[in-house]
């Protein structure tokens, strides 16, 4: 299946999905380079919601830009397999080869806030990631690393930890909304 149907035929689980799943479907329709960075207002990213096999822990990235626990993710850059892509970042951000996808339809789909910060000397203006997330199991045991230049670290947080480490009120809800779909 191809992204755009992804998301289109994405089952929303409230208000927040319904309408940003709207927004996003608008948007495709009028912006053909959503896949890439050239759109500066909004494109896609892709991110990995993982957990352990128990489902007590949430393995997150203390990342560097926000200064905050989040989980693992990033740009689609022309990948139209979003799945892919927050396999991709998973590995890249924290080490993890061994992993199980849970589910290879998405787990969320949500607008996330970007706001203004310099990255490798340049400024970003503020913009919207449109994220599909993905639901991954992997194994607390596995060695991690942390991908400097963009986290400074990885680790196995527990889900009931996840609220103190996060410092972004919006991601709190996001992941609590993905763990109640797991439980």
């Amino acid at each position: 299946m191809n992204w755009i149907e992804a998301i289109t035929n994405y089952v929303p689980c409230c208000r927040q999905e319904e309408s940003d799943k709207e927004v996003i479907l608008k948007f495709l329709d009028k912006f053909d380079d959503v896949l890439t960075r050239d759109n500066k207002l909004a494109h896609m990213t892709s991110s990995a919601f993982v957990v352990n096999k128990k489902r007590d822990k949430v393995l997150m990235i203390h990342h560097n830009i926000y200064n905050t626990w989040s989980w693992t993710g990033g740009h689609a850059d022309g990948e139209e397999n979003l799945l892919k892509t927050s396999l991709k970042e998973l590995n890249e951000e924290t080490g993890i080869k061994s992993f199980r996808i849970l589910n290879e339809n998405m787990v969320s789909l949500d607008i996330l806030p970007v706001f203004g910060h310099m990255k490798n000397g340049e400024f970003i203006s503020p913009h919207l990631h449109f994220n599909a997330a993905y639901l991954v199991e992997a194994d607390e045991t596995e060695q991690l690393i942390s991908k400097p230049d963009e986290n400074s670290g990885a680790m196995w947080i527990d889900v009931d930890e996840i609220g103190m480490r996060s410092n972004e009120e919006h991601m709190k809800k996001i992941y609590c909304k993905i763990l109640s779909k797991i439980k």
